[in-house]
């Protein structure tokens, strides 16, 4: 048996400290989402191939299903230069954006995209240090704080980088995430860290990696995560400005897609700040909402307007921002508490697979048909999802003694 973990706060916390930390998630983000909706237009404007297309966004992912896993093992073992990692991700970010600004071809914007896999990596930081800010009863709200702010920095991200690429071009927005790189690196370094007497250290890394991979339900809740975010990123993050694009939407007017779909994806995460679900409805309302997701999704190559268009994608928003919070909790309630740094890394570390895997695949798909079919099959995977949700109803949701 390892010895139990005791921390004492020894450090005071103050508002500033808050505003600081939350303006370095702000920049965290802003530094890649900034030009996320025309990325995939850009590639197009440069004459890469769809298949090519889909290989760079999936890219995305890699490092993060590298990386994301071992540092969820190693977080205990990383106490001293967690803040350390988290400026090497802005650092990185840096390094991205400067190559997107002086290189075009598919090398260069590989390796960019790669090292934006490895600052998405340091998010496992990012959330530990500030979950250290709050007492442990106050877990949830630290992470509905953190994720209201991740949600709202895409969303206004997201929203302008069309409207900065009508005005000022193509590599502006590339600019901005650097301006933003730097900013964060000044934030993070100024990041007070929590103090606590010396505690213990926990098993060894490889006992812990075992132990976690035998959680029940885990590698379940985990496979229909890697299938919410190979939608997410096929569509929103992916194909669906392109495919907006075909209907004759111009970049300036991206906004209205961004909005269709974060506002309802924020709302809808949001809502479980408020109000209270039952357990036992979880799996019904992940059926549904897969099941809803499949049916807009698969609707989409029958839109003749743009309006059609973001109709969908407020639907896909919606159901999308039920899935994840759901997803998310229920890893937290299936993971004995010793374990669930190294469930949480698991978890995101192979829904990274889905960042990968689903842009890949419906680059190839988009190769040899069109755009619309890559969102039958985008459909087809949320149907999977539900049929996976069924067989889960067998098991009961529950804490886990791995």
């Amino acid at each position: 048996m390892e010895t139990p973990l005791i921390k004492e706060k020894t450090t005071v916390i103050l508002t500033k400290d808050h505003f600081n930390f939350l303006a370095a998630i702000f920049c965290f983000w802003f530094a890649f989402y900034i030009y996320a909706p025309v990325f995939g237009i850009y590639l197009q404007s440069i004459d890469f191939t769809f298949s090519a297309i889909g290989i760079i966004f999936g890219s995305y992912g890699i490092t993060q299903i590298l990386l994301r896993f071992p540092l969820g093992v190693l977080s205990d073992f990383l106490q001293n230069i967690r803040k350390l990692l988290l400026v090497a991700g802005f650092i990185a970010a840096l390094l991205s954006n400067l190559i997107l600004v002086y290189f075009e071809s598919f090398f260069y914007v590989l390796t960019a995209r790669l090292l934006v896999g490895i600052t998405a990596s340091m998010w496992v930081m990012a959330t530990v240090l500030y979950s250290q800010y709050f007492t442990a009863d106050q877990a949830s709200k630290a992470m509905g704080i953190i994720q209201f702010i991740t949600v709202a920095t895409q969303f206004i991200s997201m929203a302008i980088s069309g409207w900065l690429v009508h005005h000022l071009g193509w590599d502006f927005p590339f600019w901005v995430g650097a301006v933003a790189s730097i900013l964060g690196i000044y934030f993070a370094l100024n990041i007070k860290e929590v103090k606590h007497n010396p505690i213990s250290m926990p098993e060894k890394p490889v006992d812990y990696l075992k132990k976690t991979i035998k959680i029940p339900q885990l590698k379940m809740l985990t496979l229909l995560s890697l299938i919410a975010h190979a939608v997410l990123f096929i569509t929103i993050f992916g194909f669906s400005p392109m495919y907006a694009a075909e209907l004759g939407m111009k970049e300036q007017s991206l906004m209205w897609l961004t909005s269709a779909f974060f506002i309802p994806h924020s709302l809808a995460s949001l809502s479980f700040v408020f109000l209270k679900l039952e357990r036992h409805y979880n799996k019904v309302v992940l059926a549904i909402c897969f099941f809803l997701s499949a049916c807009s999704l698969i609707a989409i190559p029958f839109t003749e307007s743009i309006v059609h268009f973001n109709l969908m994608h407020i639907l896909i928003g919606l159901f999308l921002g039920f899935i994840f919070p759901i997803l998310l909790g229920e890893v937290i309630h299936v993971s004995p508490t010793e374990y669930k740094m190294s469930a949480m890394g698991f978890f995101q570390s192979f829904y990274a697979m889905g960042i990968f895997l689903g842009p890949l695949i419906a680059g190839v798909i988009t190769e040899n048909s069109s755009l619309g079919t890559v969102f039958i099959f985008t459909g087809g995977l949320a149907l999977f999802a539900v049929v996976l949700v069924l067989l889960f109803s067998r098991t009961k949701f529950d804490h886990s003694d791995a």
